[in-house]
């Protein structure tokens, strides 16, 4: 299984997926002209890894900006992440947002209400959001 490494850009956020730590790192803001595009290797991924054993995967997301698609991907993983969980798989989110931006804390908190499994709000701050 091969990792994911996308650098930023401007509208798009920086992606590693590291198979061997367990973890799937997101960071930058996100509103790409085609979500599917960014995102549809990412749900892959996170698909094929849950689909391929049962080591734990911890999702880090350090996002500054989210539009509609962007949401809708991060669902499409929430609920991979939930269907994994249920069925006793070790998944876990820790979601660091810039403590200056409260939009981003809603939106997590908003997502974390709706998953039973550890999710984690944590304020940081400029710096520790920047890809």
């Amino acid at each position: 299984m091969n990792d994911i490494r996308i650098d930023p850009t401007q509208s798009s956020p920086a992606i590693h997926a590291d198979t061997a730590a367990g973890v799937l790192r997101l960071s930058g803001d996100s509103y790409p002209e085609n979500a599917f595009d960014l995102f549809g290797p990412v749900i892959d991924w996170v698909e094929r890894y849950l689909a391929g054993g049962d080591a734990p995967l911890r999702l880090e997301l350090r996002l500054l900006y989210l539009n509609t698609s962007s949401i809708r991907a991060m669902i499409d993983i929430f609920d991979l992440l939930e269907t994994a969980h249920g069925e006793g798989r070790a998944v876990s989110v820790q979601w660091i947002y810039d403590q200056r931006n409260e939009r981003v804390r809603e939106l997590a908190e908003e997502f974390a209400e709706d998953c039973t499994f550890p999710f984690q709000i944590l304020a940081g701050t400029d710096a520790d959001s920047a890809p």
